[in-house]
């Protein structure tokens, strides 16, 4: 499997949350290498399974494929369009960026900024829905290509930095999508001790509500959630972000199981996998909490890839992060008893 290549694929379909159309068609085609009944279902989850023995536990694996990104509220008189943001957008890298409407087709365009000789205030920190953002058109034939409610991403390309390192908009979350295939690829023609289901969720950025939804469908004993969180860099309290290169980060919190999280521990000291440990204090902010309370609860792991400028057009991961944390979750179901 390559890892590059397969996360490249994954970052280059969009997938604004609540639009992740296109975002799941490119992980379907993925996932069906390894479950031939992989679906994207109503609400743009993609899901599967695999039944082995219908006595045996079932492992629900999850990893969100929707993003950050703006969705179109508004064209004015002259063409510009208005935008509102679809999950947890950074508006910092807002200004000056260039932009994809995805529209009846795909219309590049550029998010207006005033010259810094006619700024009142060039301290403020503009919000989303004071942007515009240029596509060269007349109103009229910006209405003839975009619509209201049409899906906004900021142009990134995938890009190969030093050290193993990348950058994308969007690995949050693919960066997760790509370690649970990772973990089907080492466990190809294997037969394990659980009936396994796969989710890749959508608008998980909206409030975990693919996940919600796909995980009733199955019913899981244990479930394995997949996400990112904060990656070290300079200026960065140490207490607050992870080592990229340190491996898997291993959840702690009140909602998760924690034997799940002592067997991941276990199997990481073993086997020489290299980990690390976030301990939250309450909820944890992923689809682990809305996992573990499906039907009559679900006991429920959180593993987390370290990731900078979160929520960004350049986010930066390491690739052996993202191959640590998909070795956790083969060695886990491989050892199953």
């Amino acid at each position: 499997m390559n890892m590059k290549e397969i996360l490249k694929t994954l970052c280059n379909a969009p997938g604004v949350a609540g639009s992740e159309l296109h975002a799941s068609k490119a992980a379907c085609v993925l996932l069906l290498r390894y479950i031939p009944n992989a679906e994207i279902d109503k609400f743009g989850n993609v899901t599967a399974s695999v039944i082995y023995n219908k006595n045996l536990p079932s492992l629900l694996l999850d990893a969100h494929i929707d993003e950050v990104g703006m969705v179109v509220t508004f064209i004015d008189e002259k063409g510009f369009l208005k935008v509102s943001g679809t999950g947890g957008i950074d508006r910092r890298v807002l200004p000056a960026a260039q932009v994809t409407v995805w529209g009846k087709e795909p219309c590049k365009g550029v998010i207006c900024t005033l010259p810094p000789h006619i700024q009142k205030d060039d301290n403020k920190t503009i919000k989303v829905d004071e942007i515009y953002i240029d596509c060269g058109f007349s109103k009229e034939k910006a209405e003839k290509f975009i619509s209201l409610g049409d899906s906004v991403t900021i142009d990134s390309d995938f890009t190969e930095l030093q050290n193993g390192r990348v950058t994308s908009r969007a690995l949050d979350d693919r960066a997760g999508v790509a370690a649970i295939l990772y973990a089907l690829d080492l466990l190809k023609n294997k037969k394990t001790n659980y009936n396994i289901a796969v989710i890749f969720s959508s608008q998980e950025e909206l409030g975990c509500r693919g996940a919600g939804i796909a995980a009733c469908g199955f019913n899981p004993d244990l479930a394995i959630a997949v996400d990112v969180s904060y990656g070290d860099f300079t200026g960065a309290k140490e207490n607050t972000t992870w080592k990229l290169g340190g491996g898997a980060m291993l959840g702690i919190s009140p909602v998760l199981d924690k034997n799940l999280f002592g067997k991941f521990k276990q199997i990481a000291s073993d086997k020489n996998i290299p980990y690390q440990i976030e301990v939250m204090s309450g909820k944890t902010g992923t689809n682990a909490d809305v996992i573990s309370l499906t039907k009559n609860g679900v006991k429920t792991a959180l593993l987390s890839i370290p990731l900078r400028n979160m929520h960004t057009p350049v986010e930066v991961i390491q690739l052996s992060d993202i191959k640590s944390t998909g070795q956790l979750i083969a060695d886990f179901i491989s050892e199953a008893d």
